[in-house]
């Protein structure tokens, strides 16, 4: 029976919002971790069957299939292809899922899974530009109820009863855990060192994530405004709580990851070592209104299909894009939260879209080793209500 493992997971330092990484072209940045990764395995690029890889706002420098432009940019063979997907926030989760599967049907023997997302140069929704990307069925389905994730992050906190000083200690919470981490070096295997211009024109070296406010506290997080409301929004949703700030949601990030996946009796033929295998995958779909509440059902689907409880995962990433998404989840399954996001998440972290299916699986991985755990399990909420799930069991 085919088994399709992880060799190695890497991504670059997480850089913030017109911060240390927006110099890079995407395609460039994407294309540095793929060498990074190609690098650290000495793997034969030749030998690579498929790249796959995750981006969701493909329009002007992440457009025309960037994961091709990003190997071919790395100076890699033009016989291994590359394909660019989009399943929102989870798309280079579903990259690595693409990969898994082609490994374990027999169409590829060696793929990477991978993801990339400039939201300094390539900004969220600029792919919409103002147009009507739903057609006039969907609309009229969801007539008055269709709303952005920040409104439906509210609508979740009001249905769970969420307030915002839970809200707010979740997110100083995600800082602590993540600045631990920092100073623990337990990023140090999973990153790779990116070069960057300074302002005064010299080149440093990135080598921890930009976003983590270890100096925060629950005083400056209680003193933002609520984000989303205006006085449209407040009269056409009475029900919402109006708890969702900027400092209790994922940042606005640039980054990109990358996974070298391979069936196992090839890595072991070629010499190298099996660290993780894809154990189980699951989707889930929800209405597009509470869009963020995907990860519920897809944490079942997919805990039921391997056979296991949450008693029997060691290491979750439920993706941070708001604390009222991960919140909503701990309080419908009742997990324990200690196994959560452990390393802090996207609000700490960032949250650069198209990579962060990649990154949070390249976090876990790694985190798996550190604390000898066996099974992690990794859920993203997708735009449109939709949710990947995946659990990855530890080898050795």
């Amino acid at each position: 029976m085919r088994e399709a493992v992880i060799v190695d997971a890497v991504r670059v330092p997480t850089g913030r919002r017109k911060g240390a990484l927006s110099g890079w072209h995407p395609a460039d940045l994407l294309g540095h971790v793929l060498a990074g990764l190609v690098e650290r395995t000495g793997i034969d690029p030749a030998r690579v069957d498929d790249v796959i890889g995750g981006c969701v706002s493909q329009i002007g420098e992440q457009s025309v299939n960037i994961t091709r432009n990003a190997w071919l940019g790395a100076g890699f063979p033009e016989s291994t292809p590359a394909t660019t997907v989009d399943r929102q926030c989870g798309s280079s989760q579903q990259a690595a899922h693409f990969a898994a599967q082609g490994v374990l049907a027999g169409a590829y023997d060696i793929a990477i899974a991978c993801g990339v997302e400039s939201m300094t140069r390539v900004p969220m929704l600029s792919n919409v530009a103002g147009a009507n990307p739903y057609g006039d069925e969907m609309v009229a389905r969801y007539e008055g109820g269709l709303v952005h994730q920040g409104l439906s992050a509210e609508i979740i906190a009001g249905r769970w009863g969420l307030t915002r000083d839970e809200l707010d200690a979740y997110a100083l919470a995600s800082h602590q855990r993540a600045h631990q981490a920092t100073q623990a070096g337990k990023f140090i295997e999973e990153i790779l060192p990116t070069k960057v211009v300074t302002e005064d024109g010299s080149v440093s070296e990135l080598t921890t994530d930009e976003g983590i406010r270890a100096d925060t506290s629950l005083e400056a997080l209680a003193g933002l405004e609520p984000a989303f409301r205006d006085d449209a929004a407040a009269a056409a949703h009475p029900e919402i709580p109006w708890v969702v700030t900027a400092g209790n949601a994922s940042q606005i990030s640039d980054g990109a990851a990358a996974l070298l996946v391979m069936e196992r009796a090839t890595a072991e033929a070629l010499g190298l070592t099996p660290r993780w295998r894809f154990h189980t995958f699951a989707l889930a779909g929800v209405d597009p209104v509470t869009m963020l509440t995907g990860p519920i059902p897809a944490t079942r689907r997919v805990l039921e299909r391997a056979g296991l409880t949450l008693d029997d995962i060691d290491h979750f990433e439920i993706n941070e894009a708001f604390a009222s998404v991960v919140l909503a989840w701990q309080a419908e399954l009742g997990p324990d939260p200690e196994r959560v996001n452990p390393h802090g998440g996207a609000i700490a972290l960032g949250h650069p879209l198209g990579a962060s299916g990649a990154r949070l699986m390249t976090t876990m991985c790694h985190a798996l080793e550190q604390r000898g755990g066996r099974y992690g399990l990794q859920s993203m909420c997708e735009g449109g209500g939709m949710a990947n799930a995946t659990v990855i069991e530890r080898l050795g």
